[in-house]
């Protein structure tokens, strides 16, 4: 499977990261694992199942991403975008506007820092 279009875009894909879709991520474990997001420069990983990023383009503020979904229901193949907000959350919207959620980003859990939140 190629993914020379997801590694080109990963330099240019600040969307890097832990996220929860629809509620604020707490970020301390606590978070329910169905609201759970995961992405990186190369795919998108959810309760519903894993997406992997084909190629992604800047567009504005947003990013438009072609994916390869696999669901339990078999594979789907579509376009997403996803925004950046100012508020530090991510709209996350499909090509034909049939599911929408906003991902809340998840505080970096660096050892450094989980050391100097337990003192």
């Amino acid at each position: 499977m190629a993914l020379s279009g997801a590694a080109t875009a990963a330099d240019d894909f600040p969307l890097v990261g832990n996220y929860t879709q629809n509620v604020a991520c707490k970020g301390d474990g606590s978070d329910p694992a169905t609201a759970k997001v995961m992405i990186s420069a190369q795919e998108i990983v959810s309760n519903v199942g894993v997406c992997t990023i084909l190629d992604t383009k800047r567009d504005g503020d947003s990013y438009a991403a072609h994916v390869e979904c696999k669901f339990p229901s078999g594979p789907l193949m579509g376009n997403i975008t996803l925004t950046p907000k100012p508020d530090k959350t991510v709209e996350f919207v499909d090509r034909d506007m049939t599911y929408k959620a906003v991902l809340y980003r998840c505080p970096d859990a660096t050892p450094a820092a989980a050391a100097a939140a337990s003192k």
